[in-house]
């Protein structure tokens, strides 16, 4: 079960590795106190993270393993190239009529619908049927990921170049999507 979950942890660790939401923490943190950023960020990613978990086993419960394994090899050489390609905020910082708390959930909820950490979330759950660890992992991965954005937006500012870990996901990526497409084939 551990191992479960941090596999699950690892993957959305790196899905949000230069990611749009990973952006807009750092945006938010520059405006609003971290606290509130981060408890904004738990609240949007658990229910988003809960909706992709019931579709992603919604889907895996008739679709046979092979297929999920090529599905699932597939998307991560698909996460990669997108992780690669990167994400650019569009506005989703700007001010809101709702408090500070409801317009980062409102924000980040939004920008992750049709993210590489949703398709990520419902990838796994879709794969190892598993709602609960998937949860659990994909959601602390997403709050560690975001955690780290907010530190490195707030302190030290651009130290470690985005490229760098933009290019060191997509290989894990497109290399545990390599590796899996191997061994479905």
């Amino acid at each position: 079960m551990m191992e479960a979950f941090f596999f699950f942890f690892s993957v959305d660790v790196l899905a949000e590795l230069g990611d749009k939401t990973q952006l807009l923490a750092m945006a938010f943190a520059a405006k609003y106190a971290w606290q509130t950023v981060m408890a904004g960020v738990f609240a949007a990613t658990v229910f988003n993270h809960f909706l992709a978990v019931a579709v992603g086993v919604y889907l895996g419960s008739f679709i046979d393993p092979k297929t999920m394994q090529l599905i699932a090899s597939v998307a991560f050489i698909v996460f990669g190239l997108w992780t690669i390609r990167g994400d650019k905020l569009d506005g989703e910082d700007n001010a809101s009529r709702f408090s500070p708390f409801w317009t980062v959930v409102i924000a980040f909820f939004l920008a992750e619908m049709g993210d590489k950490t949703q398709f990520a979330t419902i990838t796994l759950a879709a794969h190892y049927q598993a709602l609960l660890p998937v949860l659990a992992g994909t959601t602390t991965g997403m709050m560690l990921a975001d955690g780290l954005g907010i530190i490195v937006g707030m302190v030290l500012h651009k130290a470690i170049p985005e490229r760098a870990l933009k290019w060191i996901a997509a290989v894990i990526f497109i290399g545990c999507g390599a590796a899996g497409l191997y061994g479905a084939l």
